[in-house]
């Protein structure tokens, strides 16, 4: 729908165009035929209007039919030789006209008159010039579709690729989810069945709010703090949670859902160890113009045949940056010289406030 207004509104603006242009080509000689009383001499307004006329009689000829007929079809030869005898034409009408309004006022003159090859040259120079202009703006507007079309055709692409993002973060979060659900219930059913209440409430948020681009920012953070509590429930007391959520109250600030839980994700996955004391340190924060995500996470990377995560978490997110935040995010993330911690610091720019 926002196409088809976009297409007339653009169609409108180029008829208005021509028609100013051309109201202005053909009233411009009225400024020089009026009388000292205020009149227009509109005999001789009509005797200069040959020139104009044979213009726009060869710039729509080519404009409407020759070039998208021939030169848009790469059938040059026909483009010119149909030009060469439109020019010729044009030209012969030209002289017709002029002989006929001024011939009278050549033989009553006893100046000097220029070599007729001049005024030929002249004209002929004129109508290739119209033609070449023609072509210009119909090329430039055919250049100025193609752009839009391409455009388009980017922004379809970019959305497509998100939602197949969106569609590969929901099942790889259930994985893992459901995993840390699955190691609960061999020592603690009771903490299971908590868990399985916790992830509900998760999955209530991947069905409904899940599916824009953008979510308020208070509501991507409530559902981080479930996460982190579903974690909590299947930790040992070993392993040292800290959070820190400082966003606004009911912050309505936009973000992208679930681009924050695989760095969370990933933290848990490499920063746990079964049997020495881990801890993971995570931090949102909102500023007037920014949002910040900082976490922290003791380093216990996953040997190779712990399959227990694809590693394609990051990639994603590296992914939806690129097409959600372009130009707006600066993600800082690595392991200390030590190789005892990974840190992950995301400065996101406040899209309200470009």
């Amino acid at each position: 729908m926002m196409k088809k207004i976009s297409e007339k509104r653009n169609t409108f603006l180029e008829v208005t165009i021509h028609i100013v242009t051309w109201g202005i080509i053909f009233g411009f000689p009225i400024f020089f035929l009026q009388r000292e009383n205020g009149g227009i001499l509109w005999q001789h307004y009509i005797s200069h209007l040959g020139v104009p006329l044979t213009f726009l009689l060869t710039f729509y000829i080519n404009y409407l039919f020759l070039i998208p007929q021939f030169l848009f079809k790469n059938n040059k030869r026909r483009f010119y030789f149909y030009n060469v005898l439109l020019i010729i034409t044009a030209w012969l009408l030209l002289n017709f006209w002029n002989n006929f309004f001024f011939s009278w006022v050549i033989m009553r003159s006893n100046q000097y008159q220029p070599p007729r090859w001049i005024f030929v040259t002249r004209d002929i120079v004129s109508l290739v010039f119209v033609v070449g202009l023609s072509a210009a703006i119909r090329m430039s507007s055919r250049w100025a579709q193609a752009e839009s079309a391409r455009q388009e055709a980017e922004k379809s692409r970019a959305e497509a690729e998100l939602k197949n993002l969106r569609n590969q973060i929901n099942p790889h979060f259930l994985l893992n989810t459901l995993n840390n659900i699955y190691a609960l219930i061999a020592f603690d059913t009771n903490k299971a069945q908590e868990a399985v209440q916790e992830l509900s409430k998760l999955l209530r948020y991947i069905l409904y709010d899940n599916q824009q681009n953008f979510v308020p920012l208070s509501k991507e953070v409530d559902f981080i703090r479930n996460y982190i509590e579903l974690m909590r429930i299947r930790l040992s007391s070993s392993v040292k949670i800290t959070t820190l959520l400082n966003i606004y109250p009911d912050s309505q600030t936009p973000v992208a859902p679930l681009l924050f839980i695989s760095l969370i994700e990933n933290a848990f996955k490499h920063g746990i160890s079964p049997t020495d004391e881990s801890y993971v340190y995570i931090s949102i924060s909102e500023k007037k113009d920014e949002i910040i995500c900082e976490i922290k996470n003791s380093n216990y990377p996953k040997t190779y045949t712990d399959k227990s995560g694809s590693g394609i978490g990051l990639m994603q997110v590296q992914k939806r940056l690129e097409i959600l935040y372009k130009d707006s995010y600066i993600w800082d993330k690595g392991i200390t010289k030590d190789g005892k911690e990974y840190y992950s610091i995301l400065r996101i720019k406040d899209k309200t406030s470009t």
